[in-house]
């Protein structure tokens, strides 16, 4: 006869193979979720006090210092953000929104270095390394960047930040001109411009930077022809809000593209200029899930273009069987171990 302690195993070794079988997990934990709201209106791309803002559940995502590669910075400042995101059936938008005690937005002295934040997602199925990806897995990074918000506004260059400087001559300029307010058109003298680098871009179109990464030392901007992410942002009493926004489809490979009935992975990343933060040195999150929600008005819509089913439609089946029906049989199944095991255990001798 079994004793009391093979009786147990035995009872524990039974109860695992039906769990098992029956995919049944013992304990489940909630990662963190950002559900895009639909509205049926055009997004608040532009202003982060908008109302609509409210239709998104904000979600409060944790942030580390990356500690992987070398520049590291074990003390970065931004701990958290909130994100909140909004669809509309066409465009996705994210307003997201930090602890920041100090507006940095120029970056024309060699000693500062911006604020920033950056949303990353994965250009193929499955879940990449969560900082800039790895080989062979690709991301897509929107990185917006408070300077180039700055230079939306009014463009700094070294007057700005030195307003007594003197220059005499550049060799750019005609002799009649102003050396301080001459344009730069002569490619010989600025050749980054020449060859698509937005950092030498006269104009900003937008402050986010659209660009792909497989890996650390593989981030590559997109060129000003492949810019297609909108943003914008405001610094307000010690606070960060900043809008990302762009179309839901994007014909270009190198793109991230959203279906609405997929679920997707987000991370998101900050950067504290006045901490010195740059580059590597930043705040990061891991993988956040990223799914739409009902488009009420639209999924209304798009019912009454089909015709009236004619009867109710049953539930989805599992092997045969509905999923209530699976459930009454593991919880029976359960019961009925744990009444046979208990009278057994309390009826065997020591």
């Amino acid at each position: 006869m079994l004793s009391r302690t093979r009786l147990i195993l035995v009872s524990v070794l039974i109860l695992a193979a039906a769990l098992t079988f029956w995919q049944t997990p013992l304990v489940s934990s909630q990662g963190l979720t950002v559900t895009a709201a639909y509205v049926d209106a055009p997004l608040p791309v532009d202003n982060p006090a908008s109302p609509l803002w409210q239709e998104g559940m904000a979600v409060d995502v944790p942030l580390s210092a990356q500690i992987i590669v070398r520049p590291i910075l074990p003390e970065t400042r931004v701990k958290s953000m909130t994100a909140r995101s909004l669809y509309n059936g066409d465009s996705l938008a994210f307003l997201l929104e930090w602890e920041d005690a100090t507006d940095n937005s120029q970056t024309v002295r060699v000693q500062d270095f911006r604020d920033g934040a950056a949303l990353q997602f994965p250009l193929l199925e499955g879940q990449p390394f969560f900082c800039m990806g790895q080989e062979g897995g690709n991301v897509n990074i929107w990185h917006w960047k408070a300077d180039w918000q700055a230079d939306m506004l009014a463009m700094g260059d070294v007057e700005t930040a030195y307003p007594n400087m003197y220059v005499d001559f550049y060799p750019w300029t005609a002799e009649s001109e102003n050396p301080l307010t001459a344009e730069y058109t002569d490619v010989a003298y600025v050749t980054a411009r020449a060859v698509d680098n937005l950092f030498a871009a006269p104009l900003r179109a937008s402050p986010v930077e659209d660009l792909i990464a497989g890996g650390f030392g593989g981030l590559t901007s997109q060129g000003a022809t492949g810019q297609n992410v909108q943003g914008y942002g405001v610094w307000q009493e010690g606070r960060w809000r900043v809008i990302f926004s762009r179309a839901l489809t994007s014909a270009e490979e190198e793109d991230a593209s959203f279906a609405l009935d997929k679920v997707y992975s987000v991370a998101f990343a900050a950067w504290d200029g006045d901490n010195s933060e740059r580059n590597g040195i930043k705040s990061t999150s891991q993988w956040v899930t990223l799914q739409f929600g009902k488009a009420g008005v639209a999924a209304a819509a798009a019912a009454a273009e089909q015709p009236a089913p004619a009867q109710k439609k049953p539930q989805q089946l599992i092997l045969g069987r509905t999923p209530l029906w699976w459930t009454v049989l593991v919880l029976g199944t359960l019961l009925v171990f744990g009444v046979i095991g208990a009278l057994i255990y309390y009826r065997l001798p020591e």
